[in-house]
């Protein structure tokens, strides 16, 4: 049984290549004070950000914590509702669209959460919690509903026939497991994995990466993948983005990102992966950067990164970069930056000097995860 369909207007000449866009994207917070709770300033978590996501591609986002990573992607599926501009789907402008047709839509828009521990309710059986999406859009009911509940269990490899456990007697790779279960239960297109492997043991990360990347060759689905470490990222991602205090400052294929980063931000997250090689890290050369994040409720002017850009001392702290906003702007093949001196980011060796292709960008997840056709392990034998 399937749902009926919104009755939503797409946009005219939509790229049938694109699934998700988001155009001139602003999430702001009110800030308050006062017995009245006056509105004094905001926050602004994403401010004016403006990028794609192409059809059956992952899309990796990266970034310091509490520089809007996550905020952009509950933006995208609308359980954060924008403050500003506009995010497509499939030529669909999901910020006009009703909340009646918008739950139809969400069928084909899923989320998988950081936490596997909080995201799962405490008083529902497995069963329970991966059949609710199914009762929600009308897609089976009866036995036909359990057996699907027991297929998508063995699709993420945990036993069939746990179905009436609850969730605090699995570990935590199994429950993430069946967060993933639950999101692939009503079939959808683009799923946002916010951080799905941060809160779990380095020897499960590497399980639970490789099921999503054998999830997606599969059933076709478009990830946006969100995470801190360098490394996953580089290996699971078709491109990645580089966030800062709410602004897109890199987009671009992994190649152009860890080779030949064009934006100073990006130049010093690279330069603080350890690196196990003595020869390497003689190389390095590294970029600490001074002072603190600035508060997004009260951004720099101009260039957000300038406060801290070693490139900007460099440049003898030319004017542009505190008066003028870059804009994301075209800097090789697919390659993108928001730096008005990316071109002279591109001929420093500054936080790539210790990288070789002969030694891989990486920190602590196991080897596996390199290899795209290798299996995605069973849960079954995990302890719980």
């Amino acid at each position: 049984m399937t749902t009926e369909e919104p009755k939503v207007q797409r946009t005219e000449h939509a790229d049938a290549q694109t699934l998700v866009e988001a155009q001139h994207l602003k999430v702001y917070f009110p800030v308050t004070a006062g017995l009245f709770q006056r509105r004094v300033g905001e926050v602004r978590a994403v401010d004016d950000i403006t990028f794609e996501i192409r059809k059956g591609e992952t899309l990796g986002l990266v970034g310091e914590s509490g520089c809007g990573k996550s905020t952009t992607g509950r933006a995208l599926i609308r359980l954060r509702e924008a403050t500003g501009g506009t995010v497509k789907f499939d030529g669909v402008d999901l910020t006009s669209v009703s909340r009646n047709d918008l739950r139809k839509m969400r069928r084909r828009m899923q989320i998988i959460f950081q936490d596997p521990y909080s995201s799962l309710n405490p008083r529902m059986t497995v069963g329970s919690i991966i059949s609710e999406p199914i009762e929600t859009h009308d897609l089976a009911k009866g036995a036909a509903k359990q057996e699907r509940v027991k297929e998508l269990l063995a699709l993420v490899g945990l036993n069939p026939n746990y179905t009436n456990r609850y969730p605090h007697e699995f570990s935590g790779g199994q429950r993430q497991r069946i967060g993933v279960a639950r999101a692939l239960a009503v079939e959808p297109e683009f799923i946002v994995c916010d951080e799905p492997i941060s809160a779990l043991d380095v020897s499960i990360q590497a399980q639970v990466l490789n099921l999503l990347v054998e999830l997606r060759k599969q059933f076709g689905l478009t990830y946006l993948f969100i995470a801190h470490d360098l490394s996953v990222v580089r290996h699971i991602s078709d491109r990645v983005g580089v966030m800062y205090l709410g602004k897109l400052v890199e987009l671009g294929p992994p190649l152009a990102i860890y080779d030949t980063p064009a934006h100073p931000y990006t130049r010093a997250l690279l330069s603080a992966v350890p690196i196990p090689d003595p020869k390497a890290e003689r190389r390095r050369k590294r970029v600490i950067l001074t002072g603190d994040v600035p508060s997004p409720a009260n951004p720099p002017s101009g260039c957000r990164f300038h406060t801290r850009c070693w490139l900007y001392e460099q440049l003898g702290r030319p004017e542009n970069c505190r008066t003028d906003d870059p804009e994301l702007r075209t800097v090789g093949d697919d390659h993108r930056a928001a730096c008005h001196y990316s071109e002279e980011t591109l001929k420093s060796d500054v936080g790539v000097a210790h990288l070789s292709a002969d030694q891989p960008t990486r920190m602590a997840i196991p080897e596996v995860v390199a290899d795209p056709n290798a299996s995605g392990g069973s849960a079954q034998g995990e302890p719980a």
